[in-house]
């Protein structure tokens, strides 16, 4: 695009022609995604540096060693693996414009993202059951709203996963939709890496203690 600038010298006009380079649709989109997962760093960050701090004060209760089944958090966290798996054999179809294939693709990411979750939840009630409630110790606290939110982010990715296939069946792939696929394609990949973190830090660490 070129913009033209009048100025005068001497009382006579002057044209000015400057070019602008054409920006890629749905550059600022990106952009403002790579912003916000950024910002998502610092705030698992946060919570990370948290439990590292508070992790260690069992008030006299449960310790990871009385309440962490590694066997089933092992289970949930192969869950979480296979779901990215998936998700990249859709965004390879994607790339191929095969839209029933990447539908396919996304639902079996959908079934893996709610099995992870429904484990987590099981996870969640049995120790509430068993009096290891966030109220219980630092430990505690610190344990449910690292690992809570990491799962409320996982549902969020969920909900915004069907809204996609709903948008896909409805107009196809088109460059908007192929856009949106590919930013929840990061987000869920960095929900992948931050509960390699998660598995490593709060149970594995936790039992080895």
């Amino acid at each position: 695009m070129s913009v033209a600038i009048i100025t005068t010298q001497d009382s006579e006009p002057v044209f000015h022609v400057i070019d602008e380079h054409d920006h890629p649709e749905g550059a600022s989109t990106m952009l403002g995604f790579w912003i916000y997962l950024m910002s998502d760093c610092l705030l698992f960050a946060i919570l990370f540096a948290t439990y590292g701090v508070l992790g260690g004060n069992y008030a006299a209760g449960p310790a990871p060693k009385d309440l962490f089944d590694l066997n089933l958090v092992a289970v949930n966290t192969s869950m979480l693996l296979l779901s990215s798996i998936t998700y990249g054999f859709a965004m390879l179809t994607m790339e191929k414009s095969r839209i029933g294939a990447t539908q396919a693709w996304l639902a079996i990411t959908g079934l893996f993202g709610l099995a992870f979750i429904g484990i987590e939840l099981t996870e969640f009630a049995h120790m509430i059951h068993e009096g290891a409630t966030p109220q219980r110790s630092a430990f505690l606290s610190a344990f449910f709203t690292l690992v809570g939110t990491h799962g409320l982010h996982v549902s969020c990715g969920l909900i915004w996963l069907v809204t996609l296939m709903v948008q896909v069946q409805k107009f196809g792939l088109i460059e908007a939709n192929r856009r949106r696929l590919m930013c929840l394609s990061m987000f869920w990949h960095f929900l992948d890496v931050v509960w390699i973190g998660v598995f490593t830090f709060v149970y594995l660490l936790g039992v080895l203690r």
